[in-house]
């Protein structure tokens, strides 16, 4: 089982997005899209502040009626940021996001945030193993 670094380090796109508190929530989607990231951790300097998904913004201000340009990230991100550290594997982080319903999971090492994984880095990851297990059992069958 590859633990957290390992999926880091074999990331294409290991940049950390991330917005400041204060920013608008339309800021916040436009960067998303321009990234092609369903997340951005949310950071005042280093420290992690909280996290603004697209979800949180279908929920907090599509349904509410609110205007995102008017709209502070600080005001409907997620507060309590579940994370693990690069230690952690693939098989503790993927219970960790399912039971919690979470898609995004940030990797913090000694309170500085080193990455972040999706789910479907997770999955990948996974699916890669599950290949090259059977690859190696078709080859042991074949002699």
């Amino acid at each position: 089982m590859h633990t957290m670094r390992q999926i880091l380090e074999r990331k294409q796109n290991r940049q950390i997005c991330s917005i400041r508190p204060e920013a608008s929530v339309y800021d916040a989607i436009k960067l998303m899209a321009d990234r092609r990231v369903g997340a951005l951790l949310v950071l005042c300097g280093t420290e992690l502040q909280g996290i603004i998904s697209e979800r949180d913004y279908a929920r907090e201000v599509i349904l509410k009626g609110r205007a995102s340009r008017d709209t502070r990230v600080e005001e409907i991100m997620t507060r309590k940021v579940l994370s693990v550290s690069s230690p952690e594997t693939v098989d503790k982080a993927l219970s960790l996001m399912t039971d919690n319903h979470i898609r995004h999971l940030p990797i913090v090492d000694d309170g500085t945030v080193t990455g972040i994984v999706s789910l479907g880095d997770l999955v990948k990851d996974i699916m890669s193993d599950q290949r090259a297990t059977i690859e190696q059992l078709q080859s042991y069958i074949r002699g």
